[in-house]
């Protein structure tokens, strides 16, 4: 469906936002308000041609229909580059229960090297959910909120995506003002799920903290500065529980008796963006 003008559906549903003027003011006006209220939002008239995408769900498809042997070249063992990794679950030596899923991530260095290591079928990361027949005992993913600066999501018609909005989860270098969500996945009984996100992620030796632009009419800083590549690493060494993962980011803020602790709840930068 192709909408006339830019548009943030009202009330409590996800915002959905027409993207066809990209570089128009009234685009960026309600990408700003969904980050700061929700934290992510659908987009539509994105101009990404509808077979490009049903293309990217087959492929996802035929990757995964692989025979295990031939989907084992890619995993941790045995793939020829640490920027491509065939996996099961999120952290299985963390976990007490594996998540149910399969994954392939694929890391976009250079045009040359995806297309010396990327797997023949696929040249991001694709996230497979194979029927559970007794999905009450798992979940897909686990509740977490994502530790890049933006994720986009192209999904398919199955469903069982759940983002926990309205918390108190905020940015790093917003120092606040732009939401992170807390998201997971339930499991299907009856079909086999895809899903397709790009992570948008800062690099792995950046500093990340409130930009300067933000504080710099007196606000006082929530976060400290993080190396990014200490957070992800503190992210993975985990299982999956919610926002736990703030806690590396907390600044320590003792209150006026100076009794006890406070800590603002602190989050990486990210917001959702999912593809209509």
């Amino acid at each position: 469906m192709w909408a006339s003008a830019t548009q943030v559906i009202p009330e409590e549903s996800i915002p959905i936002i027409d993207i066809s003027n990209w570089e128009d003011p009234k685009v960026a006006k309600p990408v700003c308000d969904a980050s700061e209220k929700w934290g992510f939002f659908q987009i539509m008239n994105h101009a990404v041609p509808i077979q490009v995408l049903e293309n990217v769900q087959d492929t996802t498809h035929r990757f995964f229909g692989l025979p295990a042997e031939e989907k084992n070249k890619y995993s941790k063992e045995h793939s020829a580059s640490s920027n491509v990794r065939f996996g099961t679950s999120f952290s299985p030596k963390a976990e007490k229960a594996l998540e149910w899923k399969d994954f392939l991530s694929l890391f976009l260095v250079s045009e040359e090297e995806s297309c010396a290591f990327w797997p023949p079928v696929c040249r991001t990361n694709l996230n497979y959910y194979p029927i559970c027949f007794n999905p009450e005992l798992t979940v897909g993913v686990g509740r977490h909120s994502d530790v890049s600066s933006l994720s986009i999501l192209l999904q398919d018609e199955i469903g069982g995506l759940y983002v926990k909005g309205n918390q108190d989860a905020l940015q790093i270098p917003s120092n606040g003002r732009y939401r992170s969500v807390e998201n997971r996945v339930i499991a299907s009984g009856s079909k086999n799920r895809i899903s397709v996100p790009i992570f948008v992620n800062p690099r792995p030796g950046d500093i990340i903290g409130p930009l300067p632009q933000v504080l710099e009419n007196g606000e006082k800083p929530i976060y400290k500065q993080v190396l990014y590549s200490d957070y992800v690493r503190h992210f993975f060494r985990k299982a999956h529980d919610g926002k736990k993962t703030v806690e590396f980011a907390e600044i320590l803020i003792y209150i006026c008796n100076g009794s006890a602790p406070f800590f603002p709840t602190i989050l990486m930068p990210s917001f959702l963006a999912v593809i209509g």
